[in-house]
């Protein structure tokens, strides 16, 4: 490292030089390195670029190998730090046994009027969680909701976990009805009102079985339904409806229709529970045939049930089933289609490579088309191959949706598929310029009852260890079977020994490797992931189901996939 920090910048130009610095950084181990680079910096004025400031300032908060002290040294001599800067400091003291310095530091940004981001308010929390500092934690509450990040799930769960901890079970509550989104943290609020001694009505019971659907907990659900039956709790339409729900996003749909079965009052909700379990499931056929059993049943379908079936013809590839129900929407059932049903219609036709037609559909809509419209179309792209078309809505989603990371990523990987890795990498960079990130992969899997969340490079598991040597004998045998990393457009800044230990920490890798190390040789492994599974990981989990014996079920974004034997029932197509 020495004789690269020795370099004359003289011969280098500025760009090159943040470049190399930046490397240097990364590739950082100790404090006494990076006072090195620091010094470089200085000399060469690269202090005063944002980026690599940052990343300096990144290193030194870090609790592993930083200095919290040096940290500050920097930060305080930094000319207007960015909002970066300040949550990098904000975090790295709530991480330490001086949390109360967070709340000071969040105090000073206040006063400088300092922008505020969703990553500020979860560290500022983790400080009060700390302390059991209830007060200040119901001060921030209220500029969290004042600034607009009141709906941010990670805040919210901050929340929640600081007022459980801090025994104020009513406000958690209060909190929790209010939340839209619910997950692991909403589960862990159940079991503590069930030992607080707090009833559980039908309105907390509905939450928390939405959680357990939303993460794909089957086991914990099936408790809550135990818990509904041992106090004779009367499951009327919605809660029917949740179980339904339930049952069906966590893979057993022999359960949800058991559920469906024994209800008395079955509705129209009830019925559209039970067909969008089998959409998200790829069973187009059956959700055909549960459409008709409804209305022989007398039963009128509502707009939520076109949804539902429309997505399952989509999944199925039944594009000419999709287009006589799409068109007897308005005339037998007296309703306009509404923009998710086109966006299940433009879905469908790209699906079936009828980009052309799907393109039209779009131009003759009553209405203008929205992001989810546009990026079903540029998905259906890439997967076929029309990469002129790709890179032309690309370039519309980013103007519709700037602020969306996954847009930008979808842009570069047409311009890579195309071979244009200038384009790429300058989409990348005008991503970073925009400050706009991409949402981390996440991926649940729940073992004897606990759920277990992995992030994309996670290593702060207990089991992290076991969980690499594991995914390291994976590999290795899954090479012995022919196995290539597909790297692609992956992290085009890396080299590609990199860039295959990047795609061997993919969230849902690390999930299924938990899962092998976790529970017994035949036992099903279920998965949920928060996006769409990438190419190598589908082909890498194909082959684990097929290797190691084991059927895997996973739930990403778009649908359920169960392998098996090698195979899986998307049949490569998602």
């Amino acid at each position: 490292m020495a004789p690269i920090l020795c370099t004359p910048t003289s011969q280098l130009s500025s760009e090159s030089n943040a470049a190399q610095t930046l490397h240097l950084l990364q590739r950082c181990s100790n404090m006494e390195e990076l006072r090195q680079i620091h010094g470089q910096m200085l000399k060469t004025g690269l202090i005063l670029d944002e980026i690599p400031a940052s990343k300096l300032l990144a290193f030194c908060a870090s609790p592993n190998s930083g200095s919290l002290a040096y940290a500050r040294t920097v930060f305080d001599r930094i000319f207007r730090p960015n909002t970066f800067m300040w949550n990098t400091m904000i975090r790295g003291y709530s991480n330490s046994k001086e949390p109360e310095e967070a709340l000071l530091l969040y105090h000073h940004m206040l006063y400088h009027s300092v922008p505020h981001n969703a990553y500020t308010f979860p560290f500022l929390l983790k400080a009060c969680s700390s302390m059991s500092a209830l007060e200040e934690t119901q001060q921030i509450h209220a500029h969290i909701i004042k600034m607009g990040f009141g709906s941010e799930i990670y805040t919210t769960n901050s929340l929640l976990n600081v007022y459980s901890k801090s025994g104020d079970i009513k406000s958690a509550r209060l909190l929790f009805d209010q939340v839209d989104q619910r997950d692991t943290e909403a589960l862990n609020l159940f079991h503590r009102m069930q030992t607080a001694g707090i009833k559980l009505d039908n309105v907390a019971l509905v939450s928390t079985l939405q959680a357990c659907a939303d993460l794909g907990v089957l086991d914990q659900g099936k408790w809550i339904h135990a818990y509904i039956k041992k106090h004779e709790i009367e499951i009327d339409p919605i809660l029917g409806c949740v179980l339904i729900d339930m049952y069906a996003k966590c893979g057993d749909l022999e359960e949800a229709i058991e559920v469906f079965r024994k209800m008395e009052e079955k509705g129209v909700s009830v019925w559209t529970a039970m067909i969008s379990g089998y959409a998200i499931h790829g069973r187009g056929r059956e959700a055909l045939e549960w459409f008709m059993k409804m209305q022989t049943a007398g039963v009128e379908p509502n707009q939520m049930t076109f949804t539902g079936i429309l997505t399952a013809c989509s999944h199925a590839g039944l594009v000419h089933e999709a287009k006589l129900l799409f068109e007897s929407m308005e005339r037998i059932h007296g309703f306009k289609p509404s923009i998710e049903h086109y966006g299940c219609m433009v879905d469908l036709l790209g699906r079936a490579g009828l980009l052309k037609e799907a393109e039209e559909l779009i131009e003759n809509m009553p209405v203008k088309p929205n992001a989810a419209i546009w990026g079903a179309l540029l998905n259906a792209c890439h997967i076929h191959g029309n990469l002129e078309l790709g890179k032309q809505i690309g370039k519309i989603l980013i103007q519709v949706d700037p602020g969306h990371g996954g847009r930008y990523i979808h842009l570069a990987s047409i311009h890579a598929a195309a071979g244009e890795w200038n384009q790429a990498a300058r989409v990348r960079r005008q991503m970073k310029e925009q400050g706009v990130s991409k949402l981390p992969g996440c991926s649940v899997i729940s073992v004897n009852g606990t759920a277990h969340e992995f992030l994309a490079g996670d290593e702060s598991h207990p089991q992290i260890k076991e969980i690499d040597h594991m995914l390291e004998q994976i590999v290795e045998r899954l090479r012995e079977e022919g196995y290539k990393p597909k790297l692609g457009d992956l992290l085009l800044d890396l080299e590609d020994k990199e860039k295959e230990t990047a795609i061997h920490h993919h969230s849902e890798k690390l999930a299924v490797t938990f899962g092998l190390i976790s529970t017994k040789p035949g036992m099903t492994i279920r998965i949920v992931k928060n996006l769409r599974v990438c190419e190598d990981c589908h082909t890498v989990i194909k082959l684990i189901s097929k290797v190691y014996a084991r059927e895997i079920l996973m739930r990403d974004r778009t649908r359920f996939h169960l392998f098996k034997d090698g195979n899986c029932t998307c049949g490569d197509y998602w």
